[in-house]
């Protein structure tokens, strides 16, 4: 065969494949999801094998642990107490509360370390939604935004280095933004849940949090899995509403989104790996069907090479120590 091209040539050993490689992975490009608890016990989370609920000694060991391997940033969700969920989540704004305090002993021990809050009512909400209900089932928006303004302003003055509004309320952006610019907070940036869709992949994190819905679903404000171009629309407003990063939730079933969006704007873009892809990688690894680690890089591999600037997973620190 006379043959002037031959892609192969590029692919004969490892130290060319390392040169002419696209995609870089490090841990410098992951986010480490973290679930904290109230009191002493630190407890694994039985649908998601490796993860644990951490008290905040546990959190702070645990956070350090991932940042000593090159992980940046953690971010934060609770386990509320039933007894202080209400129809209001009042104690999502409580400056004593259980997240407050977790990013001040976070902040003390690792200040290095990026600490990233979610900003949403459905773990403090005794209905299990993300926004405010009214007896009719109906989320209310305007209501809801209210209150989350509320709460990142508690996360901030707690220290937290960026909020990240997981609601998908219309106009919280520029709600929170105006809010803590008010506020005197406006270092502290915003990684808004631009397209979050309406996805059955977030069934294990539910069970770790304790925080379905009561009644009904979330599909009045979470996107519809079979649309794309809406996320263009949202990731159009939350641009202009100030976002300082935009996020693709789940990543691994929606990388045509996280291309899209990186196609189109110039802001950072984030892709969440969420409980479901995690799970089912853990899953088929025990069964002895897949080879866990192998499967892991390029689950995201995949996510970066369409996209994604950052991924929050939790692999980040398992992924860390195996990179190289």
């Amino acid at each position: 065969m006379h043959l002037p091209i031959r892609p192969r040539r590029n692919r004969q050993s490892p130290a060319i494949r390392d040169l002419v490689r696209e995609t870089e992975l490090t841990p410098g490009h992951l986010i480490y999801p973290l679930f904290l608890q109230e009191g002493t016990e630190n407890t694994p989370i039985a649908s998601m094998p490796g993860c644990t609920r951490w008290s905040i000694p546990g959190l702070v060991q645990e956070a350090g642990e991932a940042h000593a391997l090159g992980v940046p940033a953690v971010v934060l969700f609770p386990r509320i107490p039933d007894e202080l969920k209400t129809r209001g989540a009042e104690a999502c704004h409580a400056d004593d509360g259980l997240v407050p305090r977790a990013i001040r002993a976070l902040k003390a021990a690792h200040p290095t370390l990026t600490v990233i809050t979610d900003v949403a009512l459905d773990p403090y909400n005794s209905d299990g939604h993300d926004g405010l209900v009214t007896d009719d089932g109906r989320i209310l928006n305007d209501e809801t935004v209210a209150v989350l303004c509320q709460q990142a302003l508690c996360h901030a003055r707690a220290g937290a280095d960026i909020v990240s509004p997981s609601d998908m309320m219309d106009g919280r952006v520029a709600a929170l933004r105006a809010a803590l610019d008010a506020a005197g907070f406006q270092a502290v940036s915003i990684m808004s849940y631009t397209a979050k869709y309406a996805s059955a992949y977030y069934g294990p994190f539910r069970g770790a949090l304790d925080s379905a819905p009561k009644a009904g679903d979330k599909k009045t404000y979470q996107m519809d899995p079979a649309n794309s171009r809406e996320a263009l629309r949202e990731a159009a407003l939350d641009e202009a509403e100030g976002a300082d990063i935009l996020m693709v939730k789940p990543a691994g079933p929606y990388l045509d989104i996280i291309a899209k969006l990186r196609a189109s704007t110039t802001l950072p873009i984030a892709a969440y790996q969420v409980s479901g892809e995690y799970l089912m990688i853990k899953a088929g690894a025990a069964g002895g069907w897949i080879d866990e680690t192998k499967i892991m890089h390029e689950s995201l591999i995949g996510i970066r090479r369409a996209g994604a600037d950052m991924i929050l997973t939790y692999f980040a620190k398992q992924w860390s120590k195996s990179w190289r």
